[in-house]
């Protein structure tokens, strides 16, 4: 079996070491070092990864060269040879020749978090954008590896002006090839993104509210958006269980409709050529009208997880704090809190307008959830006079659908109404040229 970056196994799943860098002072990070340890082993878990063991290993600050320092990497090689494990997973970020000088001194793969999780994009990607979204990132990561590593990147080639120039180095050669497909990647993937476009205009069109359910990967998204829809779309207690976006139309309590999108999980240090890869994807997120931000409330590390997804929202250009009117949190997963936790997570939501305590696996509070839904989209209501042709029944039944129409004389050329009718619906209303 042989991974997307290129790493060969045995029969049977890879002998995996996952090892979590617990750093001090200005490099510590804010997750708890053995929930950290436990994400780790869950990535590698995620494409079945054979882990013979997992290790929290403490240093004061990265090293240049090795990352870890000279007596630990000694004492892993020893270890790694004993355990004749094939691949060493660092759950941090490496620098190409920290990686390279860790394989050499390891005599092992070794893959950082990057890596690992482009990893599990590939495997799980299955629509044609999916695909390549997942491929693009993977490229721009692997061109970023491409460093004197090896004696045959440090030969220099002639050419006859078919393949490589005077002295091309097989480096430049590699970094070429990796370019020309990039850019055959970005005019398939445009493609792509044009006819989402399309369907995105048609929808427009058709002008239903979105609601984008976001949140930290494995925090029960696909499983809220099965128990709204009625769908089936995959859903397990993994990590990245789905990645491709997911839209199906629901009804809320007064009869309104809207669109709903299940979305890709979110998680710490996202790969930042990932993000620009499913930008397409996420501008579903972009353009919601409400997001709910779907929170794991028995994850001990929810806190930190809310702000591994504010900073992802950032760099899609949304900013948290400017878009509350638009935000609702669905604290998920109570169905596995009880005694104080779940009393105080209950008396955080009634202090909020803005947050609702739910199960999507049991479906308490649910309803509750799409009332909320109800009053949000319904905050910025505006109450205007419309005329409207008789003849124009789509007009008229437009705003019967998204509004509260009430007052309406009917002449003969002519219906006029007063509507109490969303800022949104209103505009989309106006340009659909359906008013007179």
């Amino acid at each position: 079996m042989t991974s997307e970056f290129g790493y060969e196994t045995k029969s049977g799943p890879t002998r995996t070491l996952v090892i979590y860098p617990s750093l001090r002072g200005r490099w510590r990070r804010e997750r708890d070092d053995d929930r950290g340890l436990e994400e780790a082993s869950a990535l590698a878990r995620a494409i079945e990864l054979d882990i013979v063991a997992e290790e929290i290993i403490s240093l004061r600050e990265p090293k240049p060269g090795l990352y870890l320092g000279s007596g630990q990497v000694e004492e892993l090689h020893n270890y790694i040879e004993e355990e004749e494990i094939e691949l060493v997973f660092m759950d941090t970020t490496l620098t190409p020749v920290q990686q390279r000088n860790l394989e050499k001194a390891l005599d092992a793969k070794v893959i950082d978090r990057t890596g690992l999780i482009l990893d599990i994009f590939g495997a799980r990607a299955a629509t044609r954008e999916g695909v390549l979204q997942v491929e693009m990132a993977a490229l721009s990561y692997q061109r970023s590896r491409l460093v004197k590593s090896w004696t045959h990147l440090e030969r220099q080639r002639g050419g006859l002006g078919a393949v490589g120039g005077p002295g091309e180095s097989q480096l430049e050669i590699d970094r070429r090839l990796i370019d020309d497909k990039l850019s055959r990647l970005k005019n398939d993937l445009a493609d792509v993104v044009r006819m989402r476009e399309q369907h995105r205009g048609a929808r427009r069109k058709v002008p239903y509210p979105i609601v984008a359910l976001v949140g930290y990967t494995n925090a029960g998204k696909s499983t809220l958006f099965n128990r709204l829809t009625g769908a089936k779309v995959y859903a397990d207690d993994k990590v990245f269980a789905t990645l491709d976006p997911t839209m199906r139309g629901i009804d809320l309590p007064s009869g309104r409709r809207v669109i709903l999108s299940d979305t890709v999980g979110f998680i710490s240090d996202l790969p930042t050529t990932l993000v620009a890869a499913f930008r397409a994807t996420l501008e579903e997120v972009i353009e919601a009208d409400i997001m709910v931000h779907v929170r794991d409330m028995s994850d001990p590390d929810c806190e930190s997880q809310a702000g591994d997804v504010f900073a992802v929202l950032d760099e899609l250009g949304i900013d948290a704090a400017d878009c509350s009117d638009r935000m609702i949190e669905a604290h998920n997963k109570i169905d596995r809190l009880d005694g104080e936790d779940l009393d105080r997570i209950n008396a955080t939501v009634e202090r909020r307008d803005d947050a609702i305590a739910i199960s999507a696996i049991t479906g308490k509070g649910v309803e509750e959830l799409l009332d909320l839904l109800d009053r949000r989209l319904w905050q910025n209501r505006q109450v205007v006079d419309l005329t409207i042709p008789v003849t124009d029944g789509k007009a008229l039944s437009f705003l019967y659908r998204h509004g509260e129409v009430l007052e309406r004389q009917d002449g003969d050329e002519n219906v006029v109404v007063k509507v109490g009718i969303e800022e949104i619906d209103l505009a989309r209303f106006r340009k659909m040229d359906l008013a007179g």
